[in-house]
Formats: C-alpha cells, structure tokens, sequence
C-alpha cells in the first residue's frame, strides 16, 4: 500500500503541477482551453465547470490540456466568433510561453519543495569530522577526530555533502584538506583512496576513511531559500550531465529506469517520512522538466521546436512534415518506454525487489 499511495502522490502531483502550468497560461494568454486531463484514457470522471472540461483518466502516467484549435490541421473546430482565441492566432511568443510553461512549473515545483524541506526544520549535517578509521588514508595524513574541514583545493566548505562529494571526485589524487584544530587552520595533504562504490555513472570514487561527527545546524529562512536553489541546481547539473553521457554513450542505456523503479522509490521514500519524499519528488519533477523541453516531437521540446521553425520561415509546420516527425517522435517516446520497462524487470528478476545498484 506504501508503494502504491506513494507511486499516485507522486505522479499525481507532478503531472498536475505541469499540466496546471500549460493551463494557467493559456488562460492568461487569452487561449480557450477545452479540456485538463489528468492521466490517459479510458475516462473515470468527466465534469464540466464553465468552458473547460476536467478528467480524471484510469492510466496516471500523464496527462494534457487540450486548447482551442491547437491541431493545425483541425480548423473546423474553431468557430469565427472565438478565432480570436484559437491557439494558432496567438502570437508565437504566447503560443511558446504555453509550451515552455509546463516545464517551468516543475522546475519551480521542485525549488519550492526543497525550500520547504529546510524551512520545516531539515537539519544539515556540517563537516566536522566524528571518526578516523584505522589505517584510512586519513589517518595515515594526520587527521584527527573532532577536526572541522573548512575548504578542500582552496574552496571553502561547511557541509559535509559538499566535502563528501569532493573527496569522491578526486579518487587516488591527492588534495588539500584544511582543518580547524583548537582554534587554528592547518592544510594536510590527503590522498583518497580508490573505492569498489561508484557514482550514479558508474565511475569510482574516493574515499579517505573518516565519519561525520553528527553535528547539525538548523536554517533560518532565507538560508533556507539559499540551500533549497542550490540543492536543486546541483540536481539539475546531475540531470544534465546524465543525459550528456548517455548522448555521447558513457552510461549504458541500461542504466535507464522506468515506472517500476519510480514506483519503488517513491514507495521506499513515502514510508521514509516526507522530507525524504519531497527530495524524491523534486528530483523527479527537475527530470520531468529538462526532458519535456528535449526537442523531440510530441515533448514540449518538439513543439518549442515547432514554433521556432515557424518564426522562421512564416508560417506554421503542417501536414506531412509535421505528422511524420510527430509520429517519429511517437515511436521514439514508445522505444523508451519498452526499454525501460525492460530495464526494470531485467532488475528485478537479477536482483530482486530492491533499488541498490
């Protein structure tokens, strides 16, 4: 029930959230919207309130608003009265806020998310060192339990994530460990060792053997505010450059995850507490944002896409040009969906009901 409730809050919110976005802008812009779906045929509930219709579909894995004459191909739909409404007359820059509206409203979703798990009191863990392990390389330099790590390579650190993620990056090299000791700063040169744990690409990382002593400090609001963007910005970069790798085929395909996996992890995180869920949700929704604006037909990219095409040469893409991309866009998005939900089952069957690589 866990997996279930959480799997449904999750998407639930995240396809509302980017649907909503596509919505309130249309509706701002002055666009008729015909219908908010949230989920896929067949139809569950069907209610009409003024001149938009609302469903709510049996298949939760998305949703859309369909606008007033947004088919180019459909013009009899459009009655003369309302032309000055239909989506096509607006002028492209409105039609490209619609579009790009959907995915600003996850990513927003997600800052706001995080900013509010440190505002309701995430405590976050600073970088004072709790443990030397014996014959760690830390050890071996000189470090000392009690030490706080100030900066690593002459950057200033507090957090003990920051310095983590630093010490992982820099696997059999040496660096710069400076350290508070009874009131002074000393720098001892330490070198990771190489790790058997990889990153999130597969890549080893360093470790040098201490632990954190689990001393915490609490975030004002507007440090709350600081942490909660910077936190989302570092997800956005792990985002992006996932995608750069698998492009350039640095992470197998079979890395990829699908609703299965999702579906565990927001189950595993729901019964976790809601801090850990809204870090899972707003990891998702940064996912769901920069992939919907990829300029794949059918993805708010391929419409940008169109639209920009549009710009250019004066006048909309239509027929067979634009059902043909749509329809290569279409087979892409399903070659997707079979392989990740390959990759989820190919999981399960090798290693069980569990998320650990």
């Amino acid at each position: 029930m866990d997996y279930f409730i959480g799997f449904l809050v999750l998407l639930g919110a995240l396809i509302f959230v980017h649907e909503f976005g596509h919505f309130i802008v249309a509706k701002a812009v002055g666009v008729k919207v015909l219908k908010f779906s949230l989920g896929f045929p067949p139809a569950m509930i069907k209610r009409k309130w003024g001149e938009t219709e609302y469903i709510l579909s049996w298949v939760p894995l998305g949703g859309y608003v369909k606008l007033l004459g947004e088919d180019p191909d459909s013009e009899n739909e459009v009655q003369p009265e309302e032309a000055h409404r239909a989506y096509p007359n607006k002028p492209i820059l409105s039609r490209m806020a619609i579009i790009v509206a959907g995915p600003l409203f996850n990513y927003v979703f997600a800052v706001l998310m995080l900013i509010t798990a440190y505002l309701v009191g995430l405590p976050v863990l600073t970088s004072q060192i709790g443990q030397v392990l014996d014959k760690g390389p830390a050890m071996q330099a000189g470090l000392k339990t009690g030490d706080q790590i100030v900066a690593i390579n002459g950057e200033k650190i507090w957090r003990w994530d920051d310095m983590r993620r630093m010490i992982e990056q820099n696997p059999d090299k040496e660096v710069a460990v400076t350290v508070e000791r009874d009131g002074k700063q000393i720098q001892i040169q330490v070198t990771p060792s190489k790790s058997d744990q990889k990153d999130p690409f597969g890549e080893p990382v360093g470790r040098i053997g201490v632990a954190p002593s689990g001393k915490s400090v609490r975030l004002g609001a507007a440090d709350s505010v600081v942490e909660g963007c910077r936190f989302a910005v570092q997800l956005t970069e792990l985002v992006v450059v996932t995608l750069v790798k698998l492009v350039k085929g640095e992470i197998s395909a079979a890395a990829l995850s699908g609703p299965i996996t999702i579906a565990q992890a927001s189950g595993e995180s729901f019964k976790a507490g809601p801090v850990s869920f809204i870090f899972l949700l707003s990891y998702i929704s940064i996912n769901l944002a920069i992939i919907n604006l990829l300029p794949i037909p059918i993805l708010d990219g391929g419409h940008l896409l169109f639209l920009a095409i549009e710009a250019v040469i004066r006048r909309p893409v239509t027929g067979k040009v634009r059902e043909m991309a749509v329809q290569a866009g279409l087979l892409l998005i399903v070659f997707l969906m079979v392989l990740v939900f390959y990759n989820d089952i190919h999981r399960i069957i090798t290693k069980g009901w569990t998320l650990q690589p």
